[in-house]
């Protein structure tokens, strides 16, 4: 079957955003443009990771073009996203591996999640391609979302997610696990309840 890939380039919009209550939240990667919506599940670490490095890149382009680059130093305050994902979200794959790139000839962060590959019991991949195919753009290879964005866009998209990331269930103040409404079983307290 041949490689679906999901392409934005510029999306109208591209946010993290969540489904359910905290503890029970699903993480979605979203983009948009033109009516067509895309919508990727992928873990709250693999969120975080995302914005963290998206931030680093960011930063790296900055300091290497003397402050001379399109890319602001904080996100806009006039494009900031508080919007919630536009519904119905339908999950296209879940996330396996995620990529990002700066390419300077348009200024661009290319962002692309590819989808997670199963692997049978004997530690195999499906279908047995070879670790590179895992990374090249041909056509058999797994479903892929690819978003183009602008270096405003790309922090206020960091910022959202780093954001959404941290409005969690707060920590422990002992043990630093989630505390969940009713409370949790702490190991610092010897399994009391919290």
């Amino acid at each position: 079957m041949p490689r679906q890939v999901f392409f934005y380039d510029p999306p109208e919009r591209f946010v993290a955003g969540t489904v359910g209550e905290p503890g029970q939240r699903a993480f979605y990667l979203q983009a948009s443009a033109r009516g067509r919506v895309t919508s990727v599940l992928l873990e709250k670490t693999q969120v975080a990771a995302l914005a963290e490095r998206v931030e680093e890149l960011l930063d790296e382009v900055v300091r290497r073009s003397g402050g001379s680059t399109a890319v602001p130093a904080v996100a806009p305050a006039e494009m900031i996203d508080s919007a919630p994902l536009d519904m119905p979200v339908v999950e296209e794959f879940r996330v396996g591996t995620m990529a990002l790139a700066w390419d300077e000839s348009i200024d661009r962060l290319i962002v692309e999640a590819q989808a997670l590959i199963e692997v049978d019991p004997e530690g195999e991949l499906d279908g047995d391609p070879d670790e590179q195919d895992l990374f090249e753009d041909d056509e058999n290879g797994p479903p892929m979302l690819r978003v183009r964005l602008s270096g405003a866009m790309a922090r206020v998209f960091a910022k959202r997610a780093l954001e959404l990331v941290s409005a969690g269930r707060p920590p422990c103040p002992f043990c630093s696990l989630p505390l969940d409404p009713q409370g949790h079983v702490c190991p610092r307290q010897n399994g009391y309840r919290r």
